[in-house]
């Protein structure tokens, strides 16, 4: 299908299907082209780095436990407590017949491993496993293991749920009261999504780490990962692999899990509780809601980086929380232990097999170094002079140690306002390695923003775009997404690595949307932003080579549409609602005197609106986006005035302006993130990216004067009487897009041009009168802009075919909605 767009007010382009034609290439004679692209033969361009691209892993959408993790058993440890999801208890993945509970006492296998399964008598347990349950596949292999106590035997089987075999059963016998491990193994006799692990005592037992993995996992390893998974990834060729987050790293408790400390299960991401054998590894609270058994730890980060030919990216707490929680840890043994722990961390990585911590790799198999270069400190975090300290204080004894290890600074996390521009200021005077940004915005954002790094200094730190996405998993998110990746590499001598996140996402337990990679407990798809990534991590190149290019762009809006008042977890108060133009002429009022909301309706159908007492209010506390709207204001100069009063709940309120039908709006959010930040957020269907932020909160009680002043595309925000922000929201939109690098060792020059437009776009290219074959290697990603690739059809696939034409300038046609990387060898 293809789709035709129509613009609206200072949003993107906004689809209707038509059928979707793909043109041939063009003669050079044949007509005017749209586009052109020339390469600068004088001019040399940047060295494009290895590390370019690469991915980031983080334990969020199940993507560890019950993903790229290749354990079977949930709950293997009986661990899992109400501090990690409400409901979960030692038991959560089991169903157990007969005597049998989860006991916490000096029995225990080891301190770290603070809970087991006692047993006394006859009885049978059954796990379920992620999802819809284990997935089996007939006459493979699947290596079962117990640490275990007692005098009895042990009979362990494969089944459906109702109970029947899908394996032998396996007898092990248990003797002696102290802790063996034992281990069988059983041969599925068919392949099955559903099925169940079933272990039978006859006698009393203590059972820890039931465990079940695939004989078949990726490289044979043990304790190893998920085969098809790690080879979508592998197949990424990613030059580095961030790991473990992400908010995992920043949030919670930064003591240890001791007993001095009462054992914190809500910990930030420790990289010496994931090492060592897995029975001996603690257990924590994922961020993200559930359990994490650090089963998948710093070694097999390390190991797995290693094995894709992928540089490893640490990333380290700064003892400043962030991810809305915001807290500064004011603890001076605590900060220098973390700082040793950073030390400790490059000597298990890049340390002798001799040394203290390379002893710890060597035992688990790794005696070679895995030769760490960088780590970062800290993600996202919102106090900035507060993470600025800290950073100094772990940059300074890496340095003093390590003084040729990279170290990464952050910028928070946003891609603008107070925050970002504070951190930004002081990587600058200081001179830091490279600063990490995040951001994830819509698909406009990211055609309006190809130059953003354009006009960075090139002799300041260096930026690495850990987080980025376009916020839906639709191929028009990725063409938008390919056509900002060609600015990065552009600017390679600024941008030295990127990568999408989050990288994978299990159907049945997402908690972040979009995802680069999905999968259910036996099968995995890549998203459209997969094959795109894929594209462009396959052909890098090794050399920029500069070029311009000229052609249609789009012209910003106006911002019209209706107006809105919403709330996030907070009941509040809203009065004298008035539009008026600038000379004062009323569009739409209502002091809600009348005791009714005529006019107003609901955007959301959430929360519990009334007038009430001469007031339009929201009275419910534990729901989210409760939005309604009125008027629909066509002029592009115009006054939003009201009052507005938070009586209760987390956060504050949200004023909405410039609502369009297809889920497009801005609204001012005040007192938001737990009543800690304020912002204007631009929402794109589904999902919102931030305009402005800054620190901001709320009082309960207290009535605010609003005012939103509209002129065109430029807003200013007026809180109490005084200006509290303003915005021009005036950025030109680009749907085309390119770069041309070389691939030296090959003798290749790579044309990479994106068309995120419904139309095709012919181009001229000039590369600069180069010698070059006749014939390229074309590869084309394109299709319907609102297509999603799903676990039961992948329709957004790449072509690669051989096309002529070309020659030092040719011309070509390429297609609406496409990316198209072009081969050319030289001579």
């Amino acid at each position: 299908m293809r789709r035709i767009p129509y613009r609206l007010a200072g949003a993107a382009a906004v689809l209707v299907s038509l059928p979707l034609a793909v043109s041939p290439p063009v003669a050079a004679h044949a007509v005017e082209p749209d586009y052109t692209i020339t390469v600068d033969p004088s001019s040399t361009g940047a060295t494009i780095p290895k590390s370019m691209y690469g991915v980031f892993f983080e334990d969020i959408n199940y993507a560890a436990d019950g993903g790229l993790y290749a354990e079977l058993v949930r709950n293997r440890s009986f661990e899992f407590n109400s501090t990690d999801a409400s409901g979960y208890n030692g038991l959560t993945g089991w169903t157990v017949t007969g005597p049998a509970s989860v006991v916490n006492d000096d029995q225990r296998l080891n301190e770290r491993n603070r809970n087991y399964l006692s047993v006394t008598g006859a009885a049978a347990l059954t796990n379920s496993g992620y999802n819809t349950g284990l997935a089996l596949r007939a006459s493979d292999k699947y290596d079962f293991s117990v640490w275990a106590r007692g005098s009895t035997s042990v009979q362990v089987a494969l089944t459906t749920a109702d109970g029947t075999a899908l394996s032998a059963p396996v007898t092990i016998t248990v003797a002696g009261d102290t802790w063996k491990k034992y281990t069988g193994v059983l041969r599925a006799t068919a392949t099955s999504d559903v099925a169940r692990l079933s272990v039978k005592t006859s006698g009393d037992v203590k059972l820890d780490e039931v465990s079940l993995f695939p004989r078949d996992t990726y490289k044979g390893r043990a304790n190893g990962l998920r085969k098809d998974l790690a080879e979508k990834v592998e197949d990424l060729k990613p030059g580095f692999v961030r790991f473990p987050g992400g908010c995992l790293v920043n949030t919670g408790s930064m003591y240890s899990y001791d007993a001095a400390n009462n054992f914190p299960r809500a910990r930030s991401y420790q990289w010496k509780d994931t090492v060592g054998p897995v029975e001996t590894r603690a257990t924590n609270k994922n961020f993200w809601g559930y359990n994490q058994t650090y089963g998948l730890g710093y070694y097999e980060y390390f190991q797995f980086s290693e094995d894709i030919g992928a540089m490893p990216l640490p990333v380290l707490p700064a003892l400043v929380t962030g991810c809305g929680q915001n807290r500064a840890t004011v603890d001076e043994a605590l900060l220098q232990r973390h700082i040793q722990d950073a030390l400790d961390l490059i000597e298990y990585a890049n340390g002798p097999a001799t040394s203290t911590w390379g002893k710890v790799r060597a035992a688990a198999g790794h005696p070679k170094p895995f030769g760490l270069t960088t780590v970062a400190v800290g993600n996202e975090e919102n106090l900035p002079d507060e993470y600025w300290a800290n950073f100094l204080r772990f940059e300074s004894a890496i340095k003093a140690k390590y003084p040729d290890i990279t170290v990464v600074s952050n910028s928070g996390p946003d891609d603008q306002g107070s925050t970002f521009e504070n951190l930004w200021a002081k990587n600058r005077a200081h001179g830091s390695d490279m600063v990490d940004e995040h951001y994830y915005n819509s698909p406009a954002w990211f055609l309006q923003n190809n130059k953003r790094y354009d006009s960075y200094d090139r002799n300041g730190p260096k930026v690495f775009l850990g987080e980025y996405a376009s916020l839906d998993n639709k191929l028009y998110n990725s063409l938008a997404e390919a056509a900002y990746m060609t600015g990065l590499e552009r600017n390679a001598d600024v941008v030295k690595m990127a990568s999408y996140a989050p990288l994978l996402a299990n159907i049945d337990n997402v908690q972040w949307k979009p995802d680069m990679i999905w999968f259910d407990n036996d099968e995995s798809w890549g998203s459209t932003s997969y094959q795109v990534q894929k594209l462009f991590m396959n052909n890098v190149g090794d050399k920029v080579l500069p070029s311009t290019a000229t052609g249609n762009v789009l012209q910003p809006q106006p911002i019209v549409g209706g107006i809105g008042l919403s709330t996030w977890r907070t009941a509040a108060v809203y009065d004298d609602v008035k539009v008026t133009r600038p000379d004062g002429t009323v569009l739409f009022a209502d002091d809600f005197n009348d005791g009714d909301a005529a006019g107003w309706t609901p955007v959301t159908n959430r929360g519990h609106w009334a007038v009430t007492n001469g007031a339009y209010t929201q009275t419910t506390t534990d729901t989210e986006d409760t939005m309604v709207k009125a008027a629909t204001i066509s002029e592009t100069d115009y006054d939003y005035t009201l009052k507005a009063t938070k009586t209760a709940g987390a956060e504050g309120f949200l004023v909405a302006f410039g609502i369009k039908e297809t889920g497009q709006f801005y609204w001012w959010n005040l007192g938001g993130w737990n009543n800690t930040q304020g912002a204007v957020e631009k929402g794109i269907t589904s999902a919102k990216e931030q305009i402005l932020t800054k620190p901001n909160s709320v009082t309960t009680g207290r009535t605010y004067d609003l005012k939103i002043q509209v002129r065109g595309t430029k807003v200013t925000l007026i809180l109490d009487g005084v200006e509290w922000g303003s915005f021009d929201d005036n950025a030109v939109t680009e749907p085309f897009a390119q770069v041309v690098t070389e691939d030296t060792e090959r003798g290749e020059i790579i044309v990479k041009v994106v068309n995120a437009q419904d139309t095709p776009a012919v181009t001229r290219i000039d590369l600069g009168g180069r010698k070059v074959a006749r014939t390229a290697k074309q590869t084309v990603i394109t299709g319907d802009p609102g297509e999603l690739n799903t676990r039961s059809a992948e329709p957004i696939q790449p072509v690669t075919s051989t096309v002529s034409g070309i020659a030092s300038t040719f011309t070509r046609e390429f297609a609406a909605n496409s990316v198209t990387f072009l081969r050319i060898r030289t001579r």
